[in-house]
Formats: C-alpha cells, structure tokens, sequence
C-alpha cells in the first residue's frame, strides 16, 4: 500500500515579481537546486551538493503545438515548499520496503502571450527530479530544451542508443549495445543515435545517474542527444520508425500535458547503488492480486539450445530441471505454437504443476514494424484479441508471458507497453518484455512486470566470440546503469560449455551473476547438463538463493571494473563480486555490519592446468577482510 503526506515547510519562496527563486533543499540540506529566468526570457537551474557544482546552469522548457514555452519566459509563482513522504512495497527490486522523502516545489512560468506552464521540482537525499505541465486540452508536443551541464572535465559511462530499424530482422533499438566507459563529456554518440538512460557521469567525487520515470503512456520515452559539446548533454526525442503500425511518435494528451519525471540521482557511489529514485517517482501500484506477485528463478532451453530446444520432450526435460533445482518456472521460448501446439502446452502445465513448476510462455509483439516471423505474432495488437489470449492462457494456468520485439522509444509505442501490462494485471499474469525499451519504473506501478531485457544479454556472447569477450567489463557496468533501477533479464549464469564460444569468465564470476543481477525472475541460461558438473555446494545454493531482496548495501566497486554487493533476504546476506579485469584483484572487504557473523565464501579454485572452472568453498568471518579476486573470476559469500 502508498501512503503520501503532504506538508508546509517554512522556507523563503520567490513572488511573482522575482526572476530568481529560492533555492529548493534536500532534507538534508545536501543537495541544492537553483531555479532561475534570466533577463531575456530563459528558463534555468543548477544543481550542487555539499556546495560544489554538480549540474551547471542548464536550460528548461517545452513547446508544445501553439505555444513556445522555451523562451520570452516570466516567472509567474513559485509555490510553497511541501514535504512529500511515500512508502511502498516493491518484490522485483533491491529493497522491498522503500521510503522516500523529498521537498516539493512548483514554479509557473509565463510566456509573452501569457500561457502557462508548471515545473515542479522534487529534492530528495540521493538526487533531483523534475517534470514539467501544460494546462489544456488536445496538447501536442512540439519540442524540449531540458539539458544537464556537466563541467568539462567530468567523466560519463554510456550506452549508445541503437539506429532504428538496423539490425537483425530490423529489430533495432533495443537498448542492447556496449558501454563507453570513463569518456570525457562531450564525447559524440558513436551510431548518431543518442545516449540511453540511465546514463552515469562523474564530476569531482560526485557520481550521477541521469534517468526518467512515471511513463503512463501520453508521452515518448527521450535519450540524451548525440551531440553534447562543450558536456552540455539535451534531451531528444525518439526516431520516427519507432511508432505502432500508424501510431503518434510524440507526446499527445486529451487533457494537461504532462512530462515524466526527469530524474537526476546525485552522490557517492554507494548512493547511486543503493538508491530507488528509478521507481521511486514512479506512479503507484495498479491494482494486481499480492498473490500472484512470484518472483523465481526460472530453467530456459534457449539460451544454449536455441531453437532446437522447443519440443515437447525438452521442454519436459527443462521442467524436471527446475523441479530438481527447486526452481519456480520453466520458460517456454518463440514458436511453441507451431513447434508444440496449444494441446500439448496443456500438457505441459499440468506435467509442471504436478511437479510445483509454472510454465511461462513466449510471444512476439510486433506488427509491421520490425521483419521478425517468429510466432505466436500478432495475437497481441488489439485489446480484443490480447485479452482474449491472456485469458486462455490463465484459464489453463500458465503463470506469465515474455513479450518480444517492440519497436522503440514513440508515444504509441510506449502505450502499448502499458496496454501491454494493464491487460496481463487484469488476467493475473506476470509479464517479462524483451527486444525492448528501459522499462523506467514500470515495476512498480505494475507489480505483474517481473523483469524486462534492455540489456546487451547472454545470448549476444552466444553468438560472436567478440561479445563474449567484452562480457566481463560490460557485465561489471550494469550494476552501475541498465540494473540501477529497473529489473534487467540478463540471463546469466553459464558453468559449462557454449557451443562454439570460448567462455571469457570464471565459474565464480557466473555464479556471481546470479546475485549480482536484479530481476524478478531470473532465467538461469545453464542447461541440466552443465549444472550436472557442478559441486553439490554449488546446487544448494541456487536452490535456496532468495527469490527477492529485502535490503542492499554497496562494498565496493568501479563502473566497467568491478563489483561487490551485499542482498539481503530476511535474516542472510549474501555479497557478491566480479571481477571483470585480465589481472587479480584484492578487494577490502568492509562486513563490519554482519556483527561477527560466519559464513561461507565460494569463488574461484586454483587453476588446474588449463582447467579455469574449477570451484572452491571456504569459510568466511565477517567484518573487514581482503579477498584476491581471480581474473575474470568472481564469489558469492552466504551468512545467514
């Protein structure tokens, strides 16, 4: 359940004859927002903490179909600071019981014909949103100058955004690219495309995480623009391919015209890591039967067998994997249709119930935008037809769908994401989206949305050895971008053989992974065969690692180089490292706040001869210790 208090705080505020609002403080008197217009009509702010410069003054403003609200601006009001207080509940993230505190302020702008339009800025101890509104009716997005100034000699790690309708079978964008890591701000996108969120730059000793939320389908999903001279970084609307079939590519609204939030997480490391701002200023919950919200861990043909695994032999196979591994899902991957048949999929879930096992089952959303024929296709693009086959689906208990193929980031594309996932609620199924956008939120307001790719996953380092071998150092970034906030179906955790691909990490590094790796349901991509080799210690833990997280900390860590985190699931913690560098690294690990517990620590053995697979189980003390990282190799230490 939400609850929001809303509250009058005595701080100075700005009339309607000042230019220059007060500055809006978090709680803790941190982090600071300036809110200005300037004498020729601009509309600005800038953000500092602990009184250094974090984003420089930067430009605010929309235009929207008959009324320019970007330049000739006069500020009108500022409202009253309100404190705003908001607890929920979220199963599918790194902490479930989530509070959030900020302080509100709104300032309403006129332009020279005197429309109207409201900025409201919410301060928080870990950042800054913003979003903006226009009052009216049958609104029309035209433009947006919304821009975060970082000094120039301030560092970013970004994820190009993918040209649309390239790739395979037109796919693109899919947010499935490799991180520039540690570039120098300013540095142009390299496809021309933009910058996905989140995006992570560091000026000084400060980090900061630039993301948006609260996607309710009336506005298109932005990214940052290509070009950012001068490390002045814009906001930029999707490419025009990136529409339903004859949809609308940018925001339009029956009533108030209203952005989402434009969300700026601002500290150390450790607080970006441990932040929820992400879900934060998203909407709350639809309503959606608390007990079907399952989180799992799921078996997966796919992943290694590709499409030769969808059959109704390896399926049963897969499902008594599962069972074996106390598992809660079996995934069911594109052309179960053609391959097994609505019959025998009936089977099958009542073989898997038998057995305590869920059967999730693969779609494909596309229309005419992408050349995918991969099936069932089509079945989802009208609201008639979708709940007709969500419905068959529930009644003969299938647990949840994974959706694949969008097209982008357009307005229409976006709502029928949110169709998408207002109708599986309605049906009481879960819901995992692929060749997708940033889902920005979107668990929480859907509580049946357990996980969303958006992410350059396993099965690209299953294809070309070149992925396989950047693994590493791009599985050590997404702790710190694409997992900082959103759920992320990676779909880790290989211990054996991929067919024709040289694996580049450690089996502790895999193991690793499976910790590591937010999602609320993690589809493990080992087969029963490699999970065969494995010490029994190792099997014990995946069958009793947490399906979902109570509480996080950051220990240590470096974008790109390396990562140790701490999960907590009710009374044990479990820390997790990779190391994603070609040399061994030691790490200080500071467990003071385990209070003198013991555990057990396994991660990488010694290397036998070329065997570089080889796992290794020792006890472990808590408080502050060093452990040697392989290369390439990783742990996963268990207290409980």
């Amino acid at each position: 359940m939400t609850a929001f208090r809303y509250t009058a705080v005595t701080l100075l505020v700005a009339t309607s004859f000042c230019a220059h609002a007060a500055p809006l403080v978090s709680p803790d008197r941190q982090i600071e927002v300036d809110v200005a217009v300037s004498p020729g009509g601009a509309m600005t702010y800038a953000v500092t903490r602990a009184g250094q410069a974090v984003i420089l003054r930067s430009a605010l403003g929309l235009e929207v179909e008959g009324a320019d609200l970007t330049r000739g601006l006069t500020l009108a009001t500022s409202s009253p600071v309100t404190r705003i207080d908001d607890q929920y509940e979220l199963a599918t993230a790194k902490r479930r019981h989530i509070t959030y505190a900020a302080n509100e302020q709104t300032h309403t702008v006129r332009n020279a014909q005197g429309q109207a339009m409201d900025v409201t800025f919410r301060v928080s101890n870990d950042g800054v949103a913003f979003r903006y509104r226009v009052r009216g009716k049958g609104l029309r997005f035209i433009r947006e100058v919304t821009a975060f100034a970082f000094d120039p000699s301030s560092k970013a790690w970004l994820q190009p955004m993918s040209v649309a309708q390239t790739g395979w079978k037109n796919t693109n964008p899919a947010y499935e690219e490799h991180y520039q890591r540690e570039i120098a701000v300013g540095t142009p996108s390299t496809l021309g495309a933009g910058w996905v969120f989140p995006a992570l730059f560091r000026t000084g000793q400060t980090w900061i995480a630039l993301t948006e939320a609260n996607m309710d389908g009336t506005f298109h999903a932005s990214r940052l623009h290509t070009d950012s001279a001068g490390g002045v970084y814009r906001l930029a609307p999707p490419a025009a391919p990136e529409v339903f079939t004859n949809g609308a590519l940018l925001a339009e609204s029956d009533g108030d015209l209203l952005s989402p939030w434009r969300i700026i997480t601002v500290g150390s490391l450790r607080t970006l890591v441990e932040s929820t701002l992400g879900t934060d200023l998203a909407a709350p919950a639809v309503a959606f039967d608390k007990a079907k919200i399952l989180p799992g861990h799921a078996s997966w043909s796919w992943a290694l067998l590709k499409d030769d695994g969808t059959y109704l032999p390896f399926q049963k196979q897969f499902v008594d994997y599962a069972a074996d591994m106390g598992w809660d899902y079996t995934l069911v991957d594109a052309d179960w249709d053609r391959k097994i048949g609505l019959d025998k999929l009936r089977e099958l879930v009542t073989y898997a119930g038998a057995k305590k096992v869920g059967i999730l089952v693969w779609y494909n959303s596309s229309g005419a935008w992408n050349q995918t024929e991969y099936s069932p296709k089509g079945a989802l693009l009208t609201q008639e037809t979708r709940r007709r086959e969500f419905a068959r689906l529930a009644a003969m208990g299938v647990k949840g769908v994974k959706i694949d193929f969008f097209a982008g980031d357009g307005k229409s594309m976006i709502a029928y994401y949110v169709d998408i996932l207002a109708d599986a609620a309605a049906a009481g199924l879960l819901v995992n989206v692929h060749g997708a956008t940033l889902p920005r939120g979107w668990s929480r307001t859907y509580p049946n949305l357990m996980t969303a790719e958006a992410v350059k996953g396993f099965e690209f380092t299953s294809f070309e050895q070149k992925d396989q071998d950047a693994m590493p150092a791009h599985a050590a970034m997404l702790p710190f971008a694409r997992n900082l906030f959103d759920p992320m179906d990676y779909t880790p955790m290989v211990f054996g053989d991929i067919p024709n691909i040289r694996r580049a990490t450690r089996n502790g590094f895999e193991l690793a992974e499976s910790v590591l790796f937010l999602s609320g349901i993690q589809h493990f991509a080992e087969c029963p065969e490699g999970m065969a080799g494995v010490p029994a210690y190792v099997k014990a833990l995946l069958r009793d690692l947490p399906r979902s997280w109570d509480d996080v900390r950051f220990i240590d860590g470096y974008p790109g180089r390396y990562a140790v985190i701490a999960r907590r699931s009710g009374n044990a913690w479990y820390v997790a490292g990779i190391n994603a560098d070609g040399a061994a690294r030691t790490v200080e690990l500071d467990l003071s706040f385990l209070a003198g517990r013991s555990g057990t620590l396994i991660g990488d053995g010694e290397v036998d001869h070329d065997n570089e697979r080889v796992f290794n189980q020792q006890p472990i003390k808590a408080g502050k210790t060093s452990i040697s990282i392989k290369p390439h190799g990783g742990f996963v230490a268990v207290f409980k």
